[in-house]
């Protein structure tokens, strides 16, 4: 059967679109179809445009540092709808980027939500296409639980587009979203409430790490509201201010309500099941190490699968799927030691185990750990510290996992993923001259491995 396409891709976000276009250098007639903006979530209402919030909300305490380095300014003052608009501008730019970037690569773009009707063909609106083989990289997207008054929350994607800052605002959730958020609120001077159902943030990373975080978020004005659950938001006239009544009885008001307790893959109402693709317990793509699904012709790449939900994870499997598939180049994707970063304030970064995976897979562990008030802050009088983290495999002396909380720690953990990723000793990282003065040198200047505390009786019978 001839077929209009050898590749269609539903889905232009950034697995999408980087599958499309080596698919397309590789000589294949390649199509994609996006329902909304090409860009995905990173680039449209994800990564790029929180960045920007980040930097936006740090200049608050850029100007508090600026006294004590001398500098003489008068009463800040800040403008949501100046930043609002220059972030919707970058992201526009971005668009037209991508756009261009699928054209220069020769790959058609059809705008429009796309649906499975068979194992080969793709409803587009009215438009129907064909293809030999499916690619589908369709994200996912926020949930808000179902709760009375749910209607008067909103989520990650309706806080870049805001009228006005809020004075008050109370954002539910514990994860990356939440805490990089109420960061952005609280710099650029609403009040912040941090509701979550544990005791901590950030769960799956690091212990300490997370700690070090929670503790600076509180440190910094947010007030966190740990092991609370929300049953109801209320309001009046359905407008500001709300009400916030807890499971436990409790009550506060606020003039926004942000939901940033997790995302499910976007799988309904895409044609999965006429065409024999499988969805997990979460909603997830079924995929195996190559990205394909139950369907011999179908694959499927990034948030939709649900296996590392980043940007950069979602480039690598697109680049794999179609270096394999039409680049006589078969690759799988690797999923180990991948690099993150939270950009909360301050940030955390990580590669490899944390201490608590590492106690679990490997054997005897050294660990090693650095505490201290970066040089910056001694003058400007900020409490904020800075924490770094090695772990070392006793038996191999390699490191095995970094993590830093602390300013600019994506940049220093991104170098230093490389190093992980080839298996770098602890040997080596001591062998390594350090920057001086700068935080990076720590990593190559920790000599003394945490004391363990002694195992127990209990624990040795």
């Amino acid at each position: 059967m001839a077929y209009d396409y050898d590749l269609f891709v539903i889905g232009a976000g950034s697995g999408g679109v980087r599958a499309s276009r080596i698919a397309a250098g590789h000589g294949a007639r390649v199509g994609i179809c996006e329902d909304f903006r090409v860009g995905g979530t990173c680039v449209i209402r994800g990564c790029v445009p929180k960045k920007l919030l980040v930097y936006g909300s740090k200049f608050t305490h850029e100007f508090e540092d600026a006294a004590a380095y001398g500098w003489t300014l008068a009463p800040p003052t800040h403008s949501w709808a100046t930043l609002r608009d220059n972030v919707a501008k970058e992201v526009d730019r971005l668009n037209g980027v991508y756009i261009r970037l699928l054209e220069n690569a020769g790959v058609k773009l059809h705008m429009g939500r796309g649906r499975l009707m068979d194992r080969h063909t793709i409803a587009i609106g009215e438009e129907t296409v064909t293809a030999e083989k499916i690619l589908i990289a369709t994200g996912g997207a926020p949930v808000v639980p179902e709760i009375r008054g749910r209607e008067f929350a909103i989520t990650s994607n309706e806080a870049f587009h805001l009228p006005e800052l809020p004075k008050r605002v109370t954002i539910v959730g514990g994860g990356y979203i939440a805490v990089e958020f109420a960061g952005i609120f609280n710099g650029l001077g609403a009040h912040v409430d941090l509701v979550l159902r544990r005791d901590r943030v950030l769960r799956g990373f690091d212990e300490e790490c997370r700690t070090a975080v929670h503790e600076s978020l509180k440190e910094s004005g947010i007030k966190m509201r740990t092991e609370m659950q929300i049953e109801c938001i209320e309001s009046k006239d359905g407008k500001a201010p709300f009400t916030v009544n807890t499971q436990l009885g409790g009550m506060f008001e606020t003039d926004l309500v942000m939901y940033a307790t997790g995302r499910e893959p976007n799988t309904r109402g895409i044609g999965l099941e006429k065409a024999g693709v499988q969805v997990d317990k979460a909603g997830a793509i079924a995929v195996d190490e190559w990205s394909k699904t139950t369907a011999d012709n179908i694959w499927a790449v990034g948030d939709v699968t649900d296996r590392i939900n980043l940007t950069p994870v979602a480039l690598m499997e697109g680049h794999c799927f179609a270096d394999t598939e039409f680049g006589k180049k078969p690759r799988k994707a690797d999923h180990r030691d991948v690099p993150s970063a939270v950009f909360c304030q301050p940030e955390l970064a990580n590669v490899g185990l944390t201490e608590e995976e590492a106690r679990m897979r490997l054997g005897e562990l050294k660990i090693f750990t650095s505490a201290f008030r970066p040089m910056k802050y001694t003058v400007s009088g900020r409490q904020q510290r800075t924490f770094m983290k090695l772990i070392v495999e006793a038996a191999t002396d390699k490191v095995v996992g970094v993590h830093m909380v602390g300013d600019d720690a994506a940049e220093l953990v991104q170098g230093l993923a490389v190093a992980v990723k080839a298996g770098a000793t602890k040997a080596q990282f001591d062998a390594t001259v350090g920057i001086h003065p700068t935080a990076g040198e720590e990593f190559v200047t920790m000599r003394t491995a945490r004391v363990e505390p002694a195992p127990s009786r209990k624990a040795a019978e």
